[in-house]
């Protein structure tokens, strides 16, 4: 398993992105505010925190790092999902649940919202209640407001130009 700490804008909630993953790609990236782990980089996780200091500084919004994520079926079919929501824009658990089949689906999707293991990537963050109010994200809602804000004046920068 491979170990990299990439740290995070001025103003940032946490001071670090810690980037797991092994020969195949990233198993993990948390919002984490101490470095517990050694670090032993690998290109893949080297690539994934380049890839994170472009979409910080607003230069990325689709990532091509490779991927090895773990969960359930059902867990994976949430997350694919989850990479179809565009850059800038925010789906509500139900809407999520309906592109799954039905709207009973919301708590299920939410539980899956809640164990994606590699934040920002698979954009967790940009699922919101059914009101328009930040809920439900397992960094905190100080990390969720910051990513959506941060994608909202992004977009509107890149609208202009």
């Amino acid at each position: 398993m491979y170990h990299h700490y990439l740290n995070t804008p001025d103003g940032f909630p946490k001071p670090y992105v810690h980037i797991s993953a092994d020969d195949e790609g990233v198993t993990s990236i948390y919002f984490v505010s101490e470095k517990k782990a050694l670090e032993s980089k690998s290109v893949i996780t080297q690539q994934c925190a380049k890839e994170l200091q472009e979409y910080f500084k607003g230069k990325r919004v689709l990532f091509t790092v490779p991927l090895n994520i773990q969960g359930t079926e059902f867990q994976k079919r949430v997350w694919q999902q989850l990479c179809r929501i565009p850059y800038g824009e925010m789906w509500s658990y139900k809407q999520l649940a309906l592109t799954l089949g039905s709207a009973n689906y919301c708590r299920a999707v939410g539980m899956a919202n809640s164990r994606n293991p590699i934040s920002l990537i698979v954009p967790c963050h940009r699922v919101i209640g059914h009101d328009g109010k930040l809920v439900g994200y397992t960094g905190g809602l100080d990390i969720k407001g910051w990513l959506l804000e941060h994608e909202k004046n992004r977009k509107v920068k890149s609208k202009q130009n």
